[in-house]
């Protein structure tokens, strides 16, 4: 999304990053003035009191699979329409995009003429990926304050900062609070079985120590998935401090850096925990987040990374199939080599990256910025985050939401508190001081009787945050990635897995034969590329 913290090497989520490829024709009418290469997009007529006739406004939604959630039908989207499209003669039509295959639903949409009018990543690789494609417009930073000036005033800066490409506006952004919820957990009774502390876990070597006696004990191994599409698996097997122009060059969530001494070691390890069966012998065919949950919860693995939120179901999940189990937050430490440093990729300072639609109309883009700037409004910003007051929540004292347990109602929020809808404009919800934002967060990601978990994850993110550093960002489209990107992808899944499905004597050459393939497949291409415009500084 994120996807993207500290995590051990194993728990990388499955968000899919691909590139943008067949896109033509989108169900928009076309604006006269749109396209990523023609001036700013800027109507001279004035809608900011409402359409005399009905617009349609197609509003991109993640669909997670919670069970029971009907991502474009439900009783927040009813509530949008009401207070937000009837009030401008705006229909709001919520467009589901499968979280863990965005791109390529984007893809088919706009195949199939039903894009949204917006396009949205969360990583600028990606968006980069879009504008080369010629799919978005080029903005008008007036008409988006016209339109929507307290959104404007929240998020001018980073804007204007990180928002042009080439020369062109192209990009707005929703804000990104430094917090994440994003955790690591593990069996806590299963590492206490084999004579062990969770606190012990202070390396990579002490973690496979561990998974050595979990499996001499018979209790299961540890939770993995296919990598693939957001490429973060190496961080923890870097050098530190970090080399600038090294990080630039291989650093990319769209393209694996395959051919690195860090990629090396990351691959070292997992042939010995496949070979040594230290790890699920089938976490190639986890390919999306419920598969490696799912593992979990059934007691076969002893470690799941996600991100937790007080309503999440994955404790009581294990519990009733495992009424004994017992949950910790993993250490840092656990995935990183002895005298290295527990380092991750830091997310730019927005969340939400994006760009309208090309064939959108003057009318679309209005009712967007105007709909940013409806979900910009405290009030209604924090009903969305918190439901109806004496159903989903009650206040304390100090004015903050206290969630009402197992509430079942019509109101209910989704188990990530309703955030695909207002992710559009922040990442967090955010309080009037850092204390009460601290405070509604635990609130938000503590699970009924699992808070101590919610309370380590922030304290870890909170001690080991100068290990956390975000990618270089490149000022011009690179081209060869973009070209290259989605075969050298599928490339990776092969060929990463034939080096850790190899026999350990086998490995080096198996990897030397995979790293040649890789390199002649486009990546040395997208090396030169790269070093030339490290070479020129066109990278922050």
């Amino acid at each position: 999304m994120s996807k993207k913290k500290i995590v051990p090497m194993l728990l990388a989520s499955v968000m899919s990053v691909g590139l943008l490829a067949g896109c033509t024709d989108s169900k928009k009418e076309p604006s006269p003035s749109a396209g990523s290469s023609a001036s700013p997009s800027q109507s001279s007529s004035d809608y900011s009191k409402g359409f005399t006739e009905t617009v349609n406004l197609d509003i991109p939604v993640y669909e997670r699979a919670f069970e029971g959630w009907n991502v474009s039908d439900n009783f927040y989207t009813r509530y949008i329409q009401k207070e937000f499209g009837d009030k401008y003669n705006i229909k709001v039509n919520f467009v589901p995009i499968t979280r863990n295959a965005e791109v390529r639903d984007f893809q088919q949409l706009l195949a199939a003429q039903k894009a949204p009018d917006i396009i949205f990543h969360y990583d600028m690789p990606q968006a980069l990926a879009y504008y080369g494609e010629g799919v978005m417009q080029q903005l008008n930073y007036d008409e988006i304050a016209k339109y929507a000036p307290t959104y404007w005033k929240n998020l001018s800066k980073t804007n204007e900062q990180y928002g042009t490409v080439d020369g062109k506006k192209t990009f707005v952004f929703a804000a990104r609070p430094n917090y994440s919820n994003w955790v690591s957990i593990i069996r806590k009774d299963w590492v206490e079985k084999v004579g062990m502390k969770v606190e012990d876990l202070t390396s990579l070597e002490k973690f496979n120590e561990m998974l050595v006696k979990w499996k001499q004990a018979g209790l299961g191994v540890a939770g993995g998935a296919l990598t693939r599409n957001n490429f973060n698996y190496s961080y923890a097997f870097r050098d530190w401090p970090i080399d600038p122009k090294y990080r630039a060059l291989y650093s990319d969530l769209a393209v694996a850096d395959f051919t690195t001494a860090d990629t090396e070691r990351w691959l070292r390890n997992l042939n010995y925990q496949y070979n040594n069966g230290l790890i699920d012998k089938e976490f190639y065919l986890r390919d999306d987040d419920n598969k490696v949950k799912a593992e979990f919860v059934a007691g076969k693995t002893g470690n799941y990374g996600f991100y937790m939120s007080s309503n999440t179901d994955v404790f009581n999940a294990t519990l009733k199939n495992n009424p004994g189990a017992q949950f910790a937050v993993v250490p840092p430490e656990a995935g990183v080599p002895q005298g290295r440093k527990p380092q991750g990729r830091a997310d730019y300072p927005f969340g939400l990256i994006m760009g309208i639609n090309h064939k959108s109309s003057d009318k679309e883009r209005a009712a967007v910025w105007m709909y940013l700037e409806w979900m910009s409004q405290p009030k209604n910003l924090f009903f969305l985050q918190n439901g109806v007051e004496g159903q989903n929540y009650t206040l304390d004292s100090e004015g903050l939401p206290v969630k009402v347990k197992d509430f079942k109602g019509e109101s209910k929020l989704s188990q990530n508190n309703n955030k695909d809808y207002w992710a559009l404009v922040t990442e967090i919800a955010e309080f009037s001081t850092p204390e009460l934002t601290k405070k509604a967060n635990l609130r938000n990601w503590s699970p009924a009787g699992h808070e101590k978990l919610a309370e380590q994850m922030i304290k870890y993110w909170e001690d080991y945050s100068q290990y956390r550093t975000p990618d270089a960002m490149f000022t011009v489209v690179l081209k060869k990635v973009s070209e290259y990107k989605a075969d050298l992808n599928a490339l990776f899944q092969e060929q990463y897995l034939k080096v850790a499905l190899a026999p350990a004597d086998k490995f080096d050459a198996v990897y030397a034969e995979a790293k040649k393939k890789f390199l002649e497949a486009g990546y040395q291409e997208i090396l030169n590329e790269k070093q030339k415009a490290i070479d020129a500084k066109q990278f922050k």
